[in-house]
């Protein structure tokens, strides 16, 4: 470690020798030399997203930027994808641990991205193990033993293609200082996997791949491209080396979609439709606007007309420049009764189709047993081809601001908001806990979901909207709610699983960020605190 290192980059707790073969000196010494030319441009990022959302709370409406209308009309493509990239019909997401790594790999998918962010709880402990799982990974050396039953899991000899999701740019690493500040977590996760892995990446023919969340504006895409073209300098690798996928997964990037490709046109390769958070961001953006309240979470799918646009949108912006453009998640996890599980078949058949049919070139799925349904669908739709970047669009007539900000038909019913409390409950006593990946009712579940849950009942407690059956929403019917969803929890879990629980410290926190009188961005912030 060299001496400006010591001085500047601190730890808390301070590192022993259990942290020593992730942070070494060399990676460390990279770590801070990216902190030091990037993290102080992020505050100024995000303090644009307030500014901007204190427009929206004020009544004006997302729309296309007038400032970049050349880049929209302008001729030119991405710089190209690579070998391994140009076939992602179907992927697979899940946290960095290590059996996950592996049956991920294995499973029936073209990618697997290895998740630091929505699916995963970030103690300290765990981001370090997941560094250390997808290196063991790269390097083909990786294998697990189930404790329980001393069952064997190994790589098979041809992988799945790794992405690594990194944090978000409001996320920080608490752990990690610069001169006495947290460090984000987006560049500790970015430093950590490209130092770690990049060589036996691109000797294993594949490279460095990236995906990035939770992006609102250009200027955000743009500062993720200096960090990429920073380190290619730094390593002496030619520019286009690192590759990222966007998820458009907020309202106002999908008024950005070809800036952000054009702010990273030497890396990117994709735009994937991250919609669960869309959702949740369609929900933060128009708080203040009660003729855009969403009914219950349940029916607002793809097929909703907003939705829909987004996604076709997507599909022909993307294959216009050369990018592709990937689907969004099948959360559905198998059920061992055959009539349930027949029911979820079906459900992904009819969602993948609608993704194949609007063009998409791929789609995700968060369990492997669902992977050969998936890809069918995907299968059928390419034939022959690796994806569908001949399918342009052009016929379509223009897509509007209009039709991407329409309301959203359906009922607001108290079952609904009943089963979005226990939901959330649920998913926040799990990543408080350390998890962040969680099966709930036959879904294998993210922060987004619980995400849309909170800030759904805080928009109807706002505007005091009524359920179908008459009742209004307010935040005494919300409390009356969550305490008799407890007593449901507590017989559905039983008592014992219940109590050894952090439940009630899961519940006084929803209960803080549906009724508090802002919104909170993201509960993950507030979350992060309760972590080792």
């Amino acid at each position: 470690m060299t001496v400006q290192t010591q001085q500047e980059l601190t730890f808390v707790p301070p590192l022993t020798e259990k942290e020593a073969d992730v942070l070494t000196n060399d990676a460390m010494a990279f770590l801070q030399a990216l902190a030091t030319r990037f993290a102080d441009r992020i505050p100024s990022l995000l303090a644009a997203r307030e500014e901007r959302q204190a427009t929206f709370d004020a009544g004006a409406l997302p729309n296309f930027l007038p400032e970049t209308a050349d880049v929209r009309s302008g001729d030119w493509s991405i710089r190209g994808i690579p070998a391994d990239l140009q076939d992602r019909r179907l992927e697979i997401t899940g946290p960095p641990e290590r059996k996950m790594v592996i049956n991920a790999l294995n499973a029936n998918v073209k990618v697997f991205m290895a998740d630091f962010e929505d699916s995963f709880s970030p103690a300290w402990g765990p981001v370090l193990d997941g560094q250390r799982n997808l290196t063991d990974a790269i390097n083909r050396t990786i294998s697990y033993e189930n404790p329980a039953n001393g069952k064997q899991y190994h790589l098979n000899d041809d992988p799945a293609t790794l992405i690594c999701r990194v944090r978000g740019l409001h996320l920080k690493e608490k752990h990690v200082l610069l001169n006495g500040t947290a460090i984000p977590g987006a560049l500790f996760d970015f430093a950590l996997y490209f130092y770690r892995n990049h060589k036996a990446l691109l000797e294993n023919g594949s490279g460095p791949y990236f995906y990035l969340p939770k992006l609102q504006a250009h200027q955000e895409a743009a500062w993720w491209n200096d960090v990429f073209c920073f380190t290619e300098d730094h390593f002496e690798l030619p520019r286009g080396t690192i590759k990222a996928t966007i998820l458009i997964e907020t309202l106002p990037a999908v008024f950005e979609m070809e800036e952000i490709l054009y702010a990273l046109k030497d890396h990117i390769v994709a735009l994937n439709c991250g919609r669960w958070d869309y959702i949740f961001s369609y929900i933060k953006t128009f708080r203040n606007h009660p003729d855009r309240v969403l009914p219950d979470r349940q029916v607002v799918t793809m097929e909703k007309p907003f939705l829909n646009a987004y996604s076709r949108l997507l599909v022909k912006t993307c294959h216009r420049r050369g990018a592709m453009a990937m689907g969004g998640m099948a959360a559905f996890i198998p059920s061992k009764d055959p009539e349930k599980n027949a029911w979820v078949l079906d459900k992904i058949q009819t969602d993948k189709s609608l993704e194949a049919n609007n063009g998409h070139d791929g789609t995700w799925v968060a369990h492997p047993g669902l992977a050969d349904t998936a890809k069918a669908v995907f299968d059928a739709a390419l034939g022959d081809r690796k994806n569908q970047l001949d399918v342009l669009r052009e016929q379509d007539a223009p897509i509007t601001a209009d039709e991407l900000l329409a309301p959203c038909e359906g009922d607001r019913t108290e079952e609904g908001m009943r089963h979005n409390i226990r939901v959330a409950v649920q998913y926040i006593e799990a990543w408080i806990s350390g998890n962040g990946c969680v099966p709930i009712y036959g879904l294998m579940e993210d922060a987004a979901t619980a995400e849309i849950s909170r800030a759904s009942i805080w928009q109807w407690i706002r505007h005091e909207k009524s359920l179908s059956n008459g009742k209004t929403v307010t935040a005494e019917f919300f409390r009356q709610c969550l305490a008799e969803e407890m007593n449901v929890l507590q017989q559905e879990l039983g008592s014992d699983v219940f109590n050894k629980g952090k439940y009630q410290q899961a519940a006084s926190m929803m209960e803080q960020l549906t009724t508090s009188d802002a919104l909170a961005d993201f509960l993950t912030l507030s979350g992060y605190e309760l972590l080792d």
